[in-house]
């Protein structure tokens, strides 16, 4: 009797796995469904499985070389910096993403904390909710209109907050080295060198992936440089981000205020996380839990499509959204 393939899911939090179920399950596989927080956890989950979907948990090169029959490791989201994407390749393994899925949620996102830190919202919300009814509660406040947004990187991401941005009557100019000068005049904004982006930028919005040279690429250096009234805004990875240094720039004012999705330390992917980032202890700076990317329609389609890339590799199609380049079961070169 033919062994039927396995699906595993090292991880989710979205309280159960209803939406992936029906699509792996209907195809005629198995599906096994843990919360690994270790590579031991995963690897007696998945070390036989043909399928590996992924949320928090990362898989490293330990894991990928304890896996006997893995054909394909989906993530649940565009970046790839928790898969170890060589020592898959190495193995034949595709790795997939959704690049796609929450452009609208994070761009919203990032400008609705921009906003609210340039109009000092939480510190109105703060003192009027302890009885203090004054609006120098919230001074300085600065106008909008004649600004210059600052975008280090310009994927689609950066190209929906850039046109969120325009309304408000910005400047606006980006740094992204692999990109052409056509790219950013169809979208009527000005490439800049990084120190540029840097020195010239008033409210400075973070969307490069995370990879060895980027992290720590906002660091002491580069807040030095900055004006003392500008506001940093990462809705990408938390690591890109020095955040002893960000401490600092708050907390001496060598910028005026900050939004955050994520801390460095990256508390969804720790087990037993405490907030002991001093950055909690601030008030000029607003910090979500890794939810830029949320909606019910995003969440819904990352899982949708995380289990559809999954059902095509192991029913010998190509993915549509493949990572890394691999030889196909007819030999034939994927990417």
């Amino acid at each position: 009797m033919r062994r039927k393939l396995k699906v595993a899911i090292s991880d989710y939090d979205f309280g159960d796995v209803n939406i992936e179920r029906p699509v792996i399950e209907g195809a005629g596989f198995e599906l096994v469904a843990a919360q690994c927080k270790s590579e031991e956890d995963l690897i007696e989950v998945a070390r036989d499985a043909d399928a590996v979907i992924t949320q928090y948990a990362r898989v490293g090169a330990k894991i990928i070389n304890a896996f006997t029959n893995c054909r394909v490791i989906a993530r649940y989201g565009s970046g790839v910096d928790i898969v170890d994407v060589e020592a898959a390749t190495q193995r034949n393994i595709l790795v997939t993403n959704i690049p796609d899925y929450c452009v609208d949620e994070v761009a919203d996102h990032a400008m609705a904390m921009l906003l609210s830190c340039i109009r000092k919202l939480q510190q109105y919300h703060k003192a009027t909710h302890s009885g203090i009814w004054r609006w120098q509660a919230g001074q300085p406040i600065h106008r909008i209109r004649g600004r210059t947004m600052g975008l280090l990187a310009f994927g689609k991401i950066a190209r929906a907050i850039a046109e969120r941005g325009k309304p408000f009557g910005m400047r606006i100019i980006a740094y992204d080295p692999y990109l052409s000068e056509e790219d950013f005049a169809s979208y009527g904004v000005t490439p800049v060198s990084f120190d540029e982006l840097i020195e010239q930028t008033d409210y400075l919005m973070i969307q490069v992936p995370l990879t060895d040279e980027t992290r720590g690429m906002i660091g002491e250096a580069e807040l030095k440089k900055m004006n003392p009234s500008s506001v940093i805004i990462n809705t990408s990875r938390g690591p890109l981000v020095d955040n002893k240094a960000l401490y600092r720039a708050l907390k001496e004012g060598w910028i005026s205020a900050a939004g955050i999705d994520d801390t460095e330390e990256e508390p969804a992917k720790r087990r037993n996380w405490k907030p002991d980032n001093p950055l909690f202890e601030l008030d000029n700076i607003i910090i979500t839990p890794h939810s830029a990317y949320y909606s019910e329609e995003s969440i819904h389609e990352a899982r949708l499509r995380a289990s559809q890339e999954v059902v095509r590799v192991l029913s010998g199609k190509p993915p549509l959204s493949p990572v890394n380049r691999v030889t196909l079961a007819d030999g034939s070169f994927l990417r």
